[in-house]
């Protein structure tokens, strides 16, 4: 056998099942085996395969192995001349395994061979090509000189800046995303080392191909999409500490007992440094804007504290300092937390949801002011007027930005999306009704053809053809082009994409005859998955909304049980279901435990489903369509009637 491809997968369903298309596309005429190793995940990732793709040879682990023990099963029952370790969250060309098959036969010194990988936006991804991790080179990354001189050869070592993407080089390191390697030189040099659990073990294995006399390969001849997704983010102090620990063990490894020592003292503290600025950038892009509000809110009632006790109350008069050093600031935090749980803080800005939030924020502060002791109930005006600023403030300062340019803080109930079906006729009206039934928002939806559907493009939103693309997207001012995979070849789509490569515009690709499409610049972001049931239930304001519901109703329910108890046939089973609620083990509303076709999201296990209000006899395909409706169109108010409805069958066990 030639090849072996092998893929270790952990709850990424969606990419995998894109990338295994893609995979078996490319095998044509290849003689290659395909095993995927599943590390316990539990998206489905499993009966996907089982249902869809018979011919791929599955390991089903019971545990989470990591990345290199989860590599070398695969590795050991392979059979082929060369092994390719390949994320799932990639898309290969039709002839990437041949042409990396003909490099490797034509190059006998090639131990390992790395191609041009791509990211969801069509851009060059740097790691495609790297150099040993050095103490200079790992100084120069972690501290950002190389991003600042990328094209230095001291400089951006890491990632070999210096060497032309687009010419074939003998590099170092390739990257853990796609290694095609010889498994003549992986019996010499031995397997992916398992003390690496994540990250860092494509670097040792990479060296150690060098050391047993072989050379790495850059070969850009061929492409391939890599969605970069890691299952922890870049940002956060887990990743850092989990990256640059297993550079600390490579150092361990292959550099002397003096170099180790210099490396881990710069890593250890590139870890502290890191998470230090990791933690602050993270408070800051979540805080700036509440403290931003908090300030200008408190500002405006200071002023109006003063002006009122001096034209209302005398020259003489002021507030006592505990209403204005503690009141007021208390006021604020409360009304601010209000507006956050109203989703006056999602993106786009909502003046509606600030609206609602400062109105309950308000009324709630009023009815607590009303039953304090009269000596510390200072000012009703100044809450009320201090609330009519508040919603001003809050809404001024922000439209203000906006128009000055901070695109972020723009406001509206819908993100203007302007979207592009690239594909030929039946598939693209296949994807339109797709997005259709899903709760995406956009102002503009059109259809680029193909050549051969020219006679079938009467009575739909037509653009031109897909010659035309790069004018159409300047034209229409297209910020998201969804490509039909069944329409055109991998190769030709990644042609496209970086052809059209720009910070503005999305790329997704729909695979053909399923019901979701798939893609973005990183696997983490779930909104750049589109699925049929999409929206409101994934939504962070209505999970906010939802878990809020849960806990209000479970603690009025559980204070109200000595009066009503008694209307259910297991009173004590329902009372454990509501401390279950209370707790997150439960919650009231949500769907139906169901086989469907369709790829609703994964919920907390739940009391109620929208069935319940229904007749028992109701047949699965209506339950199936409740489902969706309840998961698409998702609002606190049905979860309320649902429960309103169904409120005798809170007993279930």
């Amino acid at each position: 056998m030639k090849l072996s491809i092998i893929i270790v997968n952990y709850n990424v369903k969606h990419f995998l099942e894109q990338c295994l298309n893609s995979v078996f596309n490319a095998i044509q005429g290849v003689d290659a085996e395909v095993i995927v190793v599943d590390n316990n995940s539990v998206d489905g990732s499993i009966q996907m395969i089982e249902e869809k793709f018979h011919n791929v040879i599955l390991i089903a682990n019971k545990d989470n192995r990591g990345f290199s023990k989860a590599n070398n099963q695969g590795i050991d029952i392979s059979k082929g001349e060369y092994v390719l370790l390949l994320n799932p969250d990639t898309i290969v060309e039709e002839d990437t395994f041949e042409k990396c098959i003909q490099f490797m036969d034509e190059h006998p010194d090639a131990g390992g061979l790395g191609v041009k990988m791509l990211d969801g936006k069509g851009r060059f991804l740097p790691e495609s090509k790297r150099g040993l991790p050095t103490p200079s080179a790992a100084f120069y990354k972690m501290f950002g000189l190389s991003k600042l001189f990328p094209k230095s050869k001291i400089f951006s070592s890491y990632h070999q800046g210096y060497l032309n993407e687009n010419e074939t080089h003998s590099i170092e390191i390739l990257s853990g995303a796609y290694m095609f390697m010889r498994k003549e030189a992986l019996d010499k040099v031995g397997l992916l080392d398992e003390d690496f659990f994540m990250y860092g073990e494509d670097i040792d294995l990479s060296y150690r191909i060098i050391k047993g006399g072989y050379k790495n390969y850059y070969f850009p001849e061929t492409r391939i999409i890599h969605y970069k997704g890691e299952s922890t983010k870049k940002n956060s102090v887990n990743y850092v500490y989990v990256f640059y620990n297993a550079m600390v063990i490579f150092a361990k490894k292959h550099y002397s007992s003096e170099n180790a020592k210099i490396f881990s003292f710069l890593i250890n503290t590139a870890i502290v440094f890191r998470a230090i600025v990791s933690l602050l950038a993270s408070a800051f892009r979540k805080l700036l804007v509440p403290v931003v509000d908090f300030l200008i809110i408190y500002s405006g009632m200071l002023l109006l504290a003063t002006f009122w006790a001096k034209h209302i109350f005398g020259e003489s008069q002021s507030y006592p300092s505990v209403f204005i050093i503690y009141f007021i600031p208390a006021i604020i935090v409360f009304w601010l937390i209000v507006i956050y749980y109203t989703g006056g803080y999602d993106k786009p800005i909502k003046p509606s949801k600030i609206l609602l939030g400062q109105i309950i924020g308000s009324l709630l502060v009023l009815v607590v002011y009303a039953l304090m002791p009269e000596s510390y109930r200072f000012s009703r005006m100044i809450i009320l007027f201090g609330a009519i600023w508040s919603f001003v403030s809050m809404i001024s300062w922000r439209y203000i930005l906006y128009k000055i340019g901070f695109n972020n803080l723009k406001m509206g109930s819908k993100v203007d999306k302007r979207i592009a079906i690239v594909g030929d006729f039946d598939e693209s009206i296949r994807v339109l009704d797709l997005i259709d039934k899903t709760s995406i928002n956009a102002s503009f939806i059109a259809i680029v053809y193909t050549e051969d559907d020219a006679d079938k493009i009467s009575n739909i939103n037509v653009l031109g053809n897909v010659h035309q693309l790069d004018e159409i997207v300047k034209i229409h001012k297209i910020d998201e082009l969804i490509f039909c995979a069944k329409s055109f070849p991998a190769a030709k789509i990644i042609d496209l994409m970086a052809s059209l490569k720009s910070q503005h515009l999305e790329f997704k690709i729909a695979p053909p005859e399923q019901m979701f499409i798939i893609g973005s610049s990183s696997i983490n972001t779930s909104s750049d998955i589109y699925f049929v049931e999409l929206n409101a239930i994934n939504k962070e304001s209505n999970r906010r909304f939802k878990r809020l519901f849960d806990v209000g109703f479970s603690l009025i329910l559980i204070l109200l049980y000595p009066l009503h108890f008694f209307i259910f046939n297991k009173p004590f089973v329902y009372l454990k279901n509501l401390f279950k609620v209370l707790f997150a083990s439960l919650t009231f509303v949500g769907l139906d435990n169901l086989k469907s076709d369709l790829h609703l999201p994964v919920m907390r296990k739940s009391i109620l489903h929208p069935s319940d209000i229904i007749a028992d006899n109701y047949d699965i395909k209506n339950i199936s369509r409740l489902n969706l409706v309840y998961a698409r169109d998702y609002k606190i108010s049905n979860d309320f009637s649902i429960l309103w409805k169904a409120f005798r069958k809170l007993d279930k066990n």
